[in-house]
């Protein structure tokens, strides 16, 4: 029996390789939006992206938006400011660093929901989350300043770093919600929230709007459309999917941002490719649970979402988030 399950456990599924190809679009995000940034500012850019996402949401879910509740409302309003906040910033970082640079860094996030866990919700982290997110703060200073020995980071990392923020506040919200909202209301009401906070910090940080272009126009409307047809995928697989595999498979993410942004023309001293690989060990390990003694149970679903596509828990009546929600023991 142990050894059909190895053979199993090395043959992927089907679901598995479609998670393996929503990782890989995921990855390719980092740098269509940075060459988007070349052509559009980054909060219009960023309103653009999730209203789309959000009307195509809203024809999904339109019968479910006639019984919407204040609850509702509020659960979806403090869900968008957060992707607000952290797809703003890390589009705000995407003017002036690397692809590659912002995948690796905005991996951060894995490490940091158990961290804010802890202060918000008093749930103590395990040894190897503490070991994740000490090797994730190494990578990032091997990432960030490979050529010297302090800790230097300029303005396109920082607003990348502190986006990691909202991005791990968002998964830790939707731990907060989970059972008590309805998804699809939800799904609609954060995606609205996160284009309008995103349009209204415009004129706050003197942004004007940009001249047409193709590039930012087909940009914006195909993450937009890409994250609803994601999430539906998702909402599918992961019903037959493990938590362990698939944050193994989700810490794939970054790789492919670093892949993509390598082709594209990026060039990461080697200091810098130890770092980044230490952010994704990190993550991994972070994730990792110490065994418990007794009989083998199964590992139940894991949430649906990928990081900031609006995703949703593929269970009923669990509102919708982003980035796949690690197990809180710890986005969740």
């Amino acid at each position: 029996m142990l050894h059909n399950r190895r053979l199993r456990m090395g043959r992927p599924s089907r679901e598995e390789l479609l998670l393996v190809l929503i990782t890989f679009v995921w990855g390719t995000t980092f740098l269509i939006v940075h060459v988007a940034m070349g052509h559009s500012g980054p909060w219009f850019f960023v309103g653009l992206r999730f209203a789309v996402a959000g009307l195509i949401s809203a024809v999904i879910f339109h019968r479910a938006l006639r019984g919407t509740r204040w609850r509702d409302v509020g659960a979806g309003a403090s869900i968008g400011a957060m992707i607000w906040l952290g797809y703003g910033l890390q589009t705000v970082g995407l003017q002036t660093i690397s692809s590659s640079t912002s995948a690796f860094i905005t991996a951060l996030y894995v490490p940091l929901v158990p961290l804010l866990q802890w202060l918000v919700l008093r749930r103590r982290p395990s040894r190897t989350t503490l070991v994740g997110v000490a090797l994730a703060f190494v990578g990032l200073m091997l990432l960030a300043d490979p050529g010297a020995v302090g800790f230097g980071l300029g303005p396109g990392e920082v607003a990348t770093l502190v986006s990691t923020l909202p991005i791990a506040a968002e998964i830790i919200l939707i731990s907060l919600f989970a059972g008590k909202v309805d998804l699809g209301r939800v799904t609609v009401v954060q995606l609205l929230t996160a284009s309008l906070l995103s349009l209204a910090t415009m004129p706050a940080t003197g942004e004007g709007l940009p001249a047409f272009s193709w590039v930012w126009l087909a940009a914006a409307v195909g993450l937009g459309a890409a994250s609803c047809a994601i999430q539906l995928t998702m909402n599918w697989a992961q019903r037959s999917v493990s938590p362990t595999r698939a944050t193994i498979i989700y810490s794939g993410e970054p790789v492919w941002g670093g892949i993509i942004g390598r082709i594209a023309g990026d060039r990461l001293p080697a200091v810098a490719i130890v770092g980044a690989v230490l952010i994704v060990a990190g993550s991994l390990v972070s994730e990792l649970k110490p065994r418990r003694s007794g009989p083998e149970t199964a590992e139940p679903a894991p949430l649906a979402g990928g990081p900031g596509d609006g995703a949703a828990d593929p269970r009923p009546d669990v509102p919708a988030g982003t980035a796949r929600t690690p197990e809180p023991a710890v986005p969740a």
